[in-house]
């Protein structure tokens, strides 16, 4: 067990000591600081999060009734080619040798993703050589402008007209609600494509999924910490009347909520995505045969369907085995933010950048205040970006406590 303090442990009395640095928000950018501030500096952190659970949107939870481990905000898939990050995850999980594949479906057929060599003969019934695909794609890919001014033509300028119209402009459409023709060229300048049957999403060093879940990595990150750390769930950081009294000491803050929220919206609203997450459990053994299913057509209007089960094929758990009569699947649509929703992927326009440079410039001006993590830099991180995130802030803060 945790020597870390719960939620419901952690009721502050008059004379326990006030924490050195508070930290709003447990995901994965706010429980790093916690435990390199405990473990390094030996400082007392008070660590808050309005939500039940520690971890952020990279929480995992098994299904009551299956048993099936479940992320409850979408896939997270760790992976990564900093070793540095891959050694300080290391401390505290071990990982499987999970590689993570997606397929799509596009007018009722299957096709491997990312596009590679698989991908472009069995769309044009073909059998390309890789440098007979190459050449395809080049002359495919000539009615792009040469300085591309939106996603479309940052698309066709990667895989063609044909390819991007298939697997690339709807599902765009679904996910941004927005014509790809009106969105930013920097969405989509990383979409790889392979001229090999390689059908690995992640082009990273190192890949895997911690061996016993999410939660259990999160909480082993806490036991380092001890009796430093004190945890406070259900918290609000805005409401809380124990939090409002310990900000008018102006402890020091490391805030990873939203920017924009935390003054009050002064110069108008970040935009995100949002996603709303639909589980449904079903008697049957497998569902579709893969950990991912994305849906490259306007319809159906769901973007990707996740089936659990698939990301741990070597749990031989009665609810992993083949024949247990149970599965667990997501169906995940895209929609527009609005203020109580979950905020997931920055949309990121010039006018989004123009306000967020007016926030940085206000919170530099605030005493002992630090921003950080995916919605505090508004910026959109892989778990690994968020640890090397905070993992380099850690360093900045060392000098504060003459470290």
């Amino acid at each position: 067990m945790s020597t870390a303090k719960t939620a419901q442990a952690t009721k502050t009395t008059p004379t326990a000591p006030a924490p050195d640095v508070l930290i709003v928000g447990a995901g994965l950018y706010g429980l790093t600081l916690a435990e390199r501030i405990a473990t390094q500096l030996r400082r007392r952190v008070l660590l808050i999060d309005r939500r039940s659970h520690i971890g952020g949107n990279c929480y995992s939870a098994f299904d009551p009734e299956t048993g099936i481990e479940c992320h409850q905000y979408g896939a997270h898939l760790f992976h990564t080619s900093d070793e540095t990050v891959w050694a300080y995850a290391n401390q505290f999980t071990t990982f499987t040798n999970y590689v993570h594949k997606v397929y799509t479906t596009h007018h009722g057929e299957v096709f491997p993703l990312p596009i590679n060599l698989g991908t472009i003969n069995q769309f044009f019934h073909a059998a390309y050589t890789p440098a007979e695909a190459r050449a395809l794609i080049t002359e495919q890919a000539q009615s792009a402008p040469a300085e591309p001014q939106n996603l479309a033509e940052q698309g066709i300028s990667l895989i063609g007209q044909p390819l991007f119209d298939a697997f690339i402009k709807n599902y765009t459409a679904k996910q941004w609600q927005t014509p790809a023709e009106e969105l930013s060229p920097d969405i989509i300048k990383r979409l790889p494509v392979r001229y090999t049957y390689d059908n690995r999403y992640f082009n990273n060093t190192h890949e895997g999924l911690p061996t016993d879940g999410y939660e259990a990595w999160f909480k082993n990150m806490l036991r380092a910490g001890g009796d430093l750390v004190e945890v406070r769930l259900d918290t609000d950081y805005f409401t809380d009347p124990a939090i409002q009294t310990l900000r008018a000491t102006q402890p020091l803050t490391i805030f990873t909520g939203p920017i924009d929220q935390y003054f009050d919206y002064r110069f108008g609203e970040l935009k995100w995505r949002s996603l709303t997450l639909e589980k449904e459990v079903l008697d049957v053994d497998d569902f579709q045969g893969c950990p991912v299913m994305n849906y490259a057509d306007l319809e159906p209007t769901y973007t990707r369907i996740h089936e659990f089960k698939h990301f741990h094929p070597e749990r031989h758990t009665d609810c992993y085995a083949p024949g247990s009569g149970k599965t667990v699947i997501v169906r995940e649509y895209s929609k527009t933010w609005h203020r109580g929703d979950e905020p997931y992927y920055p949309v990121n326009t010039a006018d989004d950048r123009a306000k967020l440079a007016q926030y940085q410039a206000l919170a530099a001006e605030t005493p002992n205040l630090i921003f950080g993590g995916r919605l505090g830099a508004y910026a959109y991180l892989d778990m690994d970006q968020t640890i090397a995130a905070a993992l380099a802030q850690f360093e900045t803060l060392k000098s504060r406590f003459n470290a």
